[in-house]
């Protein structure tokens, strides 16, 4: 997700219209501080990346002094059906003066359900509950699904839900699981008053730096809860390193911070040390899929890291947005021979060919195997999303405040009146990659479900390929606490959803305000998708409710549903 500060594409559309909003005061009382659990496991447990017979087991030891860090395994929650003893392994080096352990645990059942916990001098962590993925016959999976965790911005009340409800049996993140800008950067405003002021301060850029941040979210109970209730899944989107992260550096990089690899592979190593992941190599190539039994594949990309094309931003932009008339077909001529000349190039890249070919190959061999669903753990929008004509769109009222209150911006926004894309950082950027994908797609005759992150709102979205044919469903996944651009307005009558849905054709729903989260569900005659919402991430005092819930039928006959909206 950009920088709130950077006035190069959608950042603009709302930087000056904050102005222009009556945002009053919060009367919200301060917090204090979330405790830590006593001892040294202050950080909990965790597991993740599990397959039919393995899975990633991960803590953290405050006060490490080189004792053994032991893990134990049990059928039951009270231990009395005991499995097994093993000795865990350092992660990585002490950080604020607690050292990851990993472990991963083998030789374990399909859809083998198995309790945890860490021993430490005779000291206890708390237990934790994981499963292996099933094989063979399988009639349900559910999937809940995360991104854009912002400490400083509010409190992870969405992990708290997800982990209580019980009906879990794999959370995903997918992506921008942490944040690396300074405590007063982008979406501190409450840090204080929420008591949620990140560590270190400054923007991490070293190793140590990342680590001390990862260590900082491993200390939240809303996530240590979510991580002790179930296995996780985790990829990366551009936060984890930089923000706009690409294969050649980021827009939230330069040179007085040394070389971008460097930076890059020593925010990869805090990852892996302080998340329950297998470690890869190259770190930076974390592609890969997983079988649900017969029921699905769910299949996992990299789009930031590897083969990332530069983002193409819309300055300069090629005709006078201020003076020249949009409705000029031949000013929109040019805009659109632009884009295809910048964004639509051939040789734009997100996934590269090496993954592009692990992706067809797993999409076909799914289809070989008889599983109904293919579903897409991915960083950014994939679907098509023309921008709305936002001056054309909003209320004179509005229009008039950003004009006199930020003629920048305005100019920006005027942008969007040429057809432009709402995000070129998304897949609209990288339309020709798009294109091979779902034709890949359309070759193995593989209808698909993707979920996605990155934006901070939720959507449903058709997925069709360039000559209109339809491939599969896209699922935007909402943030878990980092602020939508559209939330921080108070504007009656307005709402920029309901804009993108008219200005969209393939847009089915675009909320554009709340935080939450993805539960979905997987049988084989339908996946059920409820894009749940939490009413405040701003105090621990929060209802949890769906925003919509739709239903996927697999395709039939070589045709791909529409998804149906069900409530």
């Amino acid at each position: 997700m950009q920088n709130e500060m950077k006035l190069t594409r959608r950042a603009a559309l709302l930087a000056g219209v904050g102005a222009t909003a009556a945002l009053g005061a919060c009367s919200e009382p301060s917090f204090a501080p979330l405790g830590q659990p006593d001892g040294p496991f202050k950080h909990g447990v965790a597991s993740g990346d599990p397959d039919q017979t393995s899975v990633m087991l991960w803590t953290a030891v405050t006060g490490d002094e080189g004792a053994p860090v032991t893990v134990e395994l049990a059928a039951d929650e009270a231990f009395e059906d005991f499995m097994y003893e093993a000795e865990a392994g350092p992660a990585g080096p002490p950080t604020n003066g607690a050292t990851p352990y990993k472990i991963l645990i083998e030789g374990l059942q399909p859809a083998q359900r198995i309790y945890y916990r860490f021993r430490y001098r005779e000291m206890d962590s708390q237990v934790g509950t994981t499963t292996t993925l099933p094989d063979g016959a399988v009639d349900e999976f559910r999937i809940a699904a995360f991104s854009c965790s912002n400490y400083p911005a509010g409190f992870f009340n969405s992990y708290r839900h997800a982990a209580e409800r019980g009906d879990v049996d794999l959370a995903v993140h997918l992506g921008d699981y942490l944040y690396e800008y300074a405590a007063d950067g982008y979406a501190s405003e409450d840090a204080e008053r929420l008591s949620r002021v990140v560590d270190p301060a400054h923007e991490i850029v070293t190793y140590d730096d990342y680590a001390r941040r990862h260590a900082q979210y491993s200390s939240d109970p809303d996530l240590q809860a979510l991580k002790a209730a179930v296995p996780m899944l985790l990829i990366w989107d551009d936060h984890e390193t930089a923000n706009n992260a690409t294969r050649d550096g980021a827009e939230n990089h330069n040179e007085g911070e040394g070389d971008w690899i460097t930076r890059r592979d020593e925010a990869l190593r805090a990852w892996q040390a302080w998340t329950p992941t297998r470690e890869r190599t190259p770190m930076h190539e974390r592609w890969g899929s997983l079988d649900i039994g017969d029921l699905a594949r769910l299949i996992f990309i990299e789009t930031r890291l590897t083969a990332r094309s530069e983002e193409i931003l819309l300055d300069p932009f090629p005709v006078d947005p201020s003076t020249a008339d949009p409705e000029d077909p031949e000013n929109r001529r040019i805009v659109a021979e632009w884009l295809e000349a910048t964004a639509g190039a051939e040789d734009r890249t997100l996934l590269g060919p090496e993954q592009l070919a692990f992706v067809e190959a797993a999409l076909g061999e799914s289809v070989a195997n008889g599983q109904p669903w293919r579903i897409f753990a991915n960083q950014v929008i994939m679907g098509r999303v023309p921008a709305p004509n936002y001056p054309k769109v909003m209320p004179f009222w509005l229009r008039w405040a950003v004009q006199s209150s930020d003629p920048l911006a305005w100019s920006y926004i005027q942008r969007f009146a040429f057809g432009t894309p709402f995000n070129l950082d998304a897949w609209d950027g990288y339309p020709a990659e798009r294109e091979r994908l779902f034709q890949a797609a359309r070759g193995a005759n593989a209808d698909f479900i993707t979920l996605t992150g990155d934006t901070h709102n939720a959507w449903a979205i058709d997925l069709k390929t360039d000559e209109g044919t339809r491939v599969g469903t896209e699922f935007g996944v909402t943030s878990v606490s980092s602020p939508s651009r559209f939330e921080r307005l108070e504007l009656p009558g307005v709402d920029f959803g309901v804009y993108t849905e008219e200005a969209a054709p393939d847009v089915m729903r675009h909320n554009a305000y709340d935080r939450g989260y993805l539960h979905l569900t997987l049988t084989r005659d339908e996946a059920r998708a409820e894009l749940m919402v939490v009413d405040t991430c701003k105090s621990r005092n929060f209802n949890a409710y769906p925003d919509s819930v739709w239903r996927v039928r697999p395709a039939s006959g070589g045709a791909v549903p529409q998804a149906e909206r069900i409530s």
